[in-house]
C-alpha cells in the first residue's frame, strides 16, 4: 500500500525529529530522508510529500495527517476560512421536525447582511438545538420583524403521502429548502455573496432529489454544522423551531394530550394512548409513520 500526504514546514521538522533514528543510509533524489518503522517505508521530499509505503501506510499517514490539521498553520486557515462565511451577506437555510415522530418537518430560509450581524449576537442567536425552547419563543419573533424569510411546514399526514421506496426523507427535505430557498432568492432578490445549506446530503445527491423539479436554487455552498458557521443559517434554525413548536403546541392541545418530542419510548407511550383514544387513523394523520415507533405502537397494541 502506497499513501502519499502533503505536509508543511512544521510537520517536516516534527517528521525529521520523530524519524531521526530511524533514518536509511539510502539516498533518495529530492529527498530530505528515507526511514523505517517496523513494516512502514517513509520517504519525506524537499517539495513537502510524504510517501508511506507498506501494509500500515495508512495508519502512519493518518497520524501525520492528524497532526497536520493541528498545526498553527492550519488553524489559522480554518478560523480564515470560517470567519468568510460568518462575516458576510448570505441567504441560509436550516430545517426542524425531521427527528420527531410528532410534528411537522418545518425549513426556513433567510437573508442576513452583514449590517445585521451585531443585532442578532446581541439577541443571542445560535443554532436553536443550542438554545432552550422559551428563549426560542421569545426572539424568533422579533428575529421575524428584523430578517426576510420565507418558511414551508410540511404536516405529518403530507409528509406520509410524499414518503414512499423512492422518496425518502432526503428527497423530501431537499425539495423544501430548494422551495424556499428559490422564493426568497427571486421575491427578495438579495445581494449575496453565499447562499448556505446545512449538509444533509452530498451537493451531486441534493440536486439529484431535484430532477423533475423547473426552479431550481443554483450556487449553493454546502457545509457540515453549518448553523454554528453561518447566521442565516443559525436564523432559519431559530425560526423553523418556532413555528414548529407551534404546530406542535397546538396539535397537543387539540388532542387534550401533550406530545413527548423525538421518537423514543415515551413517544410509544404516547402513540398508544393515542390509538386507544383516537382510533389508528389519528395516528396516521399526526406521526412520521415510517419511523419504528410506529411498529411498536401498533405490536403493543392488542385489538
Amino acid at each position: 500500500m502506497n499513501v502519499v500526504i502533503k505536509v508543511n514546514d512544521e510537520i517536516k521538522e516534527k517528521m525529521i525529529e520523530y524519524y531521526k533514528d530511524k533514518v536509511r543510509d539510502k539516498k533518495i533524489p529530492y529527498a530530505i530522508f528515507q526511514a523505517q518503522e517496523e513494516d512502514t517505508v517513509i520517504t519525506l521530499y524537499e517539495s513537502g510529500k510524504a510517501m508511506f509505503q507498506g501494509t500500515s501506510a495508512d495508519v502512519d499517514a493518518a497520524m501525520w495527517g492528524v497532526a497536520l490539521e493541528n498545526t498553527q498553520e492550519k488553524k489559522k486557515e480554518r478560523k480564515k476560512e470560517e470567519e468568510k462565511y460568518y462575516y458576510c451577506n448570505a441567504v441560509g437555510s436550516d430545517e426542524v421536525g425531521t427527528g420527531d415522530y410528532f410534528g411537522p418537518i418545518v425549513v426556513t430560509a433567510t437573508y442576513v447582511p452583514k449590517e445585521e450581524i451585531p443585532f442578532l449576537e446581541k439577541l443571542g442567536v445560535g443554532d436553536s438545538k443550542k438554545i432552550d425552547d422559551n428563549k426560542i419563543l421569545k426572539i424568533a419573533p422579533e428575529l421575524a420583524k428584523k430578517i426576510k424569510y420565507r418558511s414551508v411546514i410540511l404536516s405529518n399526514s403530507e409528509y406520509n403521502e410524499k414518503y414512499t421506496k423512492n422518496v425518502n426523507m432526503n428527497k423530501i427535505k431537499a425539495i423544501m429548502h430548494n422551495k424556499v430557498l428559490y422564493q426568497l432568492m427571486q421575491e427578495e432578490k438579495p445581494k449575496v455573496d453565499y447562499i448556505i445549506v446545512d449538509e444533509f446530503a452530498r451537493e451531486a445527491r441534493y440536486y439529484e432529489y431535484l430532477q423533475g423539479i423547473s426552479n431550481i436554487q443554483r450556487n449553493i455552498t454546502f457545509m457540515t454544522k453549518a448553523e454554528d458557521k453561518n447566521l442565516a443559517v443559525a436564523c432559519g434554525s431559530i425560526i423553523s423551531r418556532y413555528l414548529f413548536l407551534k404546530e406542535f403546541n397546538k396539535l397537543s392541545d387539540e388532542l387534550h394530550i401533550p406530545l413527548p418530542k423525538g421518537a423514543g419510548h415515551d413517544v410509544d407511550t404516547i402513540g398508544e394512548e393515542i390509538v386507544e383514544k383516537y382510533g389508528e387513523e389519528k395516528l396516521k394523520e399526526i406521526a412520521k409513520l415510517n419511523f419504528k415507533n410506529t411498529d411498536r405502537i401498533l405490536h403493543t397494541l392488542i385489538y
